[in-house]
């Protein structure tokens, strides 16, 4: 898939503005004639030369992000969030899977689509043991850069400056978000001789597993800024997960985190 930039975009305006047909700029540019043909629309509508819906403005370039819900929004999407282009919209699609066991997290999914794009409609599609709770927009490039082709572990992840400005201001609801898609919390156990009697004894201790070394990066970073006392828990060889189990961090997480619902 081609995605084609901003002087790219007002080149070909500027040819159709001069009379120029939508397929000799096709053509001349190397652009799908419906590409062409929609950035000529909406150029005309924005400019009141024919009646036709404006897309929504970028929330983050034409309008005021909200960043507590984008930080969280983002978590979600870095863990169980994807992005595709559907040949039948114009539009990709944002989607985020959540499971249907976790009725609460599906609420709080669709409320930060809501604010972070609060000009688009946002659905839920029904899939096997689960839902997607989706939106389409022209502006998820410009909002998750971090979106390319195949799995988000096979290819780097990094967050962009102005990313990493918003998780820094609300960092726990990126957290949330990355607890709230690839973690958990759970009550382990253990036993412990005491008075020469083994007893159990149980604990409370949050998970969160991502095969993207470079998304566990960026939860454990922002831990280490909350003063949060991690560790690897690796299985099979593989460190995939990264455990939080002292009691004040677990408290610390307890506050701003909590389990699924």
């Amino acid at each position: 898939m081609n995605f084609h930039g901003t002087e790219v975009r007002q080149k070909a305006l500027t040819l159709l503005r001069g009379g120029a047909r939508n397929a000799d700029v096709a053509r001349l540019l190397n652009i799908p004639n419906g590409t062409i043909s929609y950035w000529r629309h909406v150029d005309r509508a924005k400019r009141g030369e024919c009646p036709g819906r404006v897309p929504p403005p970028c929330p983050r370039c034409q309008g005021e992000l909200h960043l507590s819900a984008y930080a969280y929004l983002l978590g979600l999407y870095l863990g169980d969030g994807y992005i595709v282009q559907n040949r039948s919209m114009r539009s990709p699609s944002l989607s985020i899977t959540c499971a249907e066991s976790h009725p609460g997290l599906m609420d709080e999914c669709e409320n930060a689509m809501r604010l972070v794009f609060p000009k688009n409609s946002v659905c839920r599609v029904r899939r096997q043991g689960c839902r997607e709770v989706k939106l389409h927009s022209m502006h998820l490039w410009c909002l998750f850069p971090q979106h390319g082709p195949g799995k988000k572990h096979n290819r780097t992840i990094a967050l962009e400056s102005w990313q990493q400005e918003i998780v820094d201001a609300h960092p726990w609801e990126f957290i949330r978000g990355l607890i709230h898609s690839d973690g958990c919390r759970l009550t382990n156990w253990t036993t412990r001789l005491i008075g020469g009697e083994r007893k159990r004894y149980e604990y409370p201790r949050y998970f969160f597993t991502n095969k993207s070394d470079d998304i566990r990066q960026l939860y454990t970073d922002t831990l280490d800024k909350l003063g949060v006392t991690w560790t690897h828990c690796t299985r099979q060889g593989n460190a995939y997960n990264i455990s939080v189990a002292r009691k004040a961090s677990v408290a610390l997480m307890d506050a701003h985190v909590g389990p699924k619902y």
